[in-house]
């Protein structure tokens, strides 16, 4: 997203976007005025005396001189993502903007399903990861050495078994923390680079490196678009402005290729559909309901489907990363648990069952 200036952007989250435009919509067709509106939800901001970021009341003062929600999004634009100030600015020129915030609402609602999903898909694992580390280390640095003066207090420690049983459940232990650690340290350096100039290379190699992540990409991309250009289509926006916006909300380089694509080919004279069905945007199934849609006037509403259908294919995918994660880390955690206790327990065993 753009950012105005050298301001430092602070917008809110996907839900409490959806939220505001909820919340307008429904001003707007109360016949409620846009500066009552706000003004309300400044003073219900007021109220909070530990926000330290205050972006109802920034607004209520530039709408209150100016009567535009663009003009005063504008002007706070670090408090607002770029693609939503450029849909109010449109809504505000075509007379639509109560349609246009409803729009809106539905597509912060997507986002912020999939980003939620795709908290969860990380959050399980690591919780996992961060257990699987915390008991290793217990039985390595305190059940074990305690374990060791016993057996060696009765005879056993510095037997041949003993001692190699031992060892190779220290080592296990070992192997599994440096895993980790390599994985962990993978993770951290993979985030600084998604979050450089480096992203949509550090992108592509995730994506051939794990296909399950091109996958996922692939629909999330495809979602986004959907919802952009259904939300466009339903505003009346000529569909080439509406393919220069779409490129901003994409999350990899290879699908804001196939929308550049789309609009070369639609210079050519190529329809939309007939565009969008060579850029392999979209799979061939939902090219033909597009197809379908376009024929029968209802485009706008076949897109917002195709929308809806994608973000559904995103979180069943990563719930499936998390269904094969999951118990991988479990069986992992089991089988190096066990083995360390094994370690312990087949020396203590034959020590016992000799007397």
């Amino acid at each position: 997203m753009a950012v105005g200036g050298d301001k430092k952007k602070r917008i809110m989250s996907s839900e409490e976007l959806s939220s505001f435009c909820d919340q307008i919509a429904l001003m707007l067709s109360s016949g409620m005025t846009l500066r009552d509106g706000i003004e309300m939800l400044a003073e219900d901001e007021m109220k909070e005396k530990n926000l330290k970021v205050r972006p109802y009341t920034n607004l209520y003062k530039v709408v209150d001189e100016t009567g535009s929600l663009y003009i005063a999004m504008k002007e706070n634009e670090e408090d607002w993502p770029s693609y939503m100030i450029e849909m109010v600015d449109i809504g505000e020129q075509t007379g639509r903007l109560e349609d246009i915030m409803i729009s809106l609402s539905k597509y912060y609602q997507r986002e912020g399903r999939i980003r939620s999903a795709a908290v969860s898909a990380i959050t399980y694992p690591l919780v996992l990861g961060v257990m699987l580390v915390v008991i290793i280390a217990i039985l390595l640095w305190r059940v074990l050495p305690v374990f060791r003066r016993v057996l060696e207090s009765i005879g056993v420690g510095g037997s041949g078994s003993g001692s190699f049983l031992m060892q190779v459940g220290t080592y296990a232990g070992w192997a599994v923390l440096i895993l980790i650690g390599l994985v962990i340290i993978a993770a951290i350096v993979i985030i600084i680079l998604l979050k450089s100039k480096a992203r949509n290379k550090t992108l592509k190699f995730l994506k051939n490196l794990f296909p399950p992540v091109r996958k996922l990409t692939e629909k999330l991309s495809a979602s986004r678009v959907a919802g952009i250009l259904g939300l466009m289509m339903t505003s009346g926006f000529p569909m080439e402005n509406a393919l220069e916006m779409a490129p901003a909300a994409l999350a990899d380089e290879e699908s804001v290729e196939k929308v550049r694509f789309i609009r070369e080919e639609m210079k050519k004279d190529q329809t939309f559909t007939d565009a969008l069905s060579k850029s392999g945007l979209f799979a061939d199934f939902h090219n033909r309901m597009l197809k379908v849609g376009a024929a029968s006037g209802h485009e706008p509403q076949v897109m917002d489907k195709i929308a809806e259908i994608y973000e559904e294919q995103v979180e069943d995918g990563l719930d499936r990363l998390i269904s094969i994660v999951e118990p991988t880390l479990v069986a992992l955690l089991c089988i190096v648990i066990g083995a360390i206790l094994l370690s312990v327990m087949l020396p203590m065993a034959g020590v016992l069952s000799s007397m």
